[in-house]
């Protein structure tokens, strides 16, 4: 993360477990209107504390990232946020727009991802959209403990958006 002009911040081990468990816990709100997508949780976070939340809405509605971004509404700068997300961000175009491309246009530098997905319109393309265009995204914060949770909503024959 970056603090006011734009010096890195580090968060601890504990600091990054605690905000990913925030989001997880706000992914447990998608269920069931999410379904067939997965339950996905999402939070900002300027320094220390959360300044925005969000989760998967209904098919064709936000994903959680999309959730979150309009829930936090226009920030100066965005340099200074962190967002957490408890699945990789979509890669992929289907009813919603791609919440990868979202991230790199929103201005937020600093992205930590509980797992990736699976579906192989994902499956690390969300990652690398990111970091292609120059993002820190980092993988695995708390995964144990997301995928307990998000793994039975994980890639299905079902189409999602």
């Amino acid at each position: 993360m970056r603090g006011s002009g734009g010096i890195p911040v580090q968060y601890s081990d504990a600091e990054l477990r605690h905000f990913m468990a925030e989001a997880l816990k706000d992914s447990r709100q998608a269920l069931p209107v999410c379904l067939p997508n997965p339950p996905v949780g999402c939070v900002i976070v300027r320094g220390h504390d959360i300044v925005a939340r969000g989760f998967t809405q209904a098919p064709g509605q936000p994903h959680a990232e999309a959730a979150a971004l309009l829930n936090l509404g226009h920030v100066a700068d965005p340099h200074d946020l962190a967002l957490f997300v408890t699945l990789e961000p979509c890669a992929f175009v289907g009813r919603t727009p791609s919440c990868a491309r979202a991230l790199v246009a929103s201005g937020i530098r600093d992205i930590y991802v509980g797992t990736l997905d699976p579906d192989p319109r994902n499956s690390g393309a969300g990652i690398a959209i990111m970091r292609d265009a120059g993002l820190s995204v980092r993988v695995g914060v708390l995964e144990p403990e997301v995928l307990a949770f998000i793994g039975p909503y994980l890639f299905t024959a079902a189409p999602r958006a």
